[in-house]
């Protein structure tokens, strides 16, 4: 059985339930999860899983939230090599250019990246629902 943290931030709620549905999606994979903010990610933290779903909606000009997600981001990188990571967020402007530059520093820091981005306009309707389980499934 894989342990999995799904990791997020959500400033509406959105991010929040695309989190919940691929914990769900982990699970009904058989995956051993574990759902946290990224205050509670740590580089030892990260290390104790075999994979991760982190998700942060777009903010700004299409970047990571400053005050907690890039922090943790910053500071789990180094841990991640040899890790399966997916990635997803929620947005309501912009191409997903934030979810790219983020798989690309995922790539960078040796991660294995288990599934494409997933990038839900505003709220996910019950398709993005069932992609964000998806994704989890993957990941499991």
């Amino acid at each position: 059985m894989s342990k999995v943290a799904v990791v997020f931030w959500s400033g509406t709620g959105n991010t929040e339930a695309m989190a919940n549905a691929v914990a769900d999606g982990a699970k009904a994979a058989g995956a051993d999860v574990d759902v946290l903010g990224f205050g509670d990610l740590t580089a030892d933290a990260a290390a104790s899983y075999d994979a991760l779903a982190l998700g942060c909606p777009a903010m700004g000009a299409e970047q990571l939230e400053e005050g907690e997600v890039q922090p943790a981001w910053d500071d789990v990188r180094g841990a991640l090599a040899g890790k399966k990571v997916a990635l997803f967020g929620s947005y309501g402007w912009g191409d997903g250019e934030w979810l790219r530059t983020w798989e690309d520093e995922a790539r960078e820091s040796g991660a294995v990246i288990a599934a494409d981005s997933l990038a839900v306009n505003g709220e996910p309707d019950d398709d993005g629902i069932a992609d964000c389980e998806a994704l989890g499934k993957a990941l499991a």
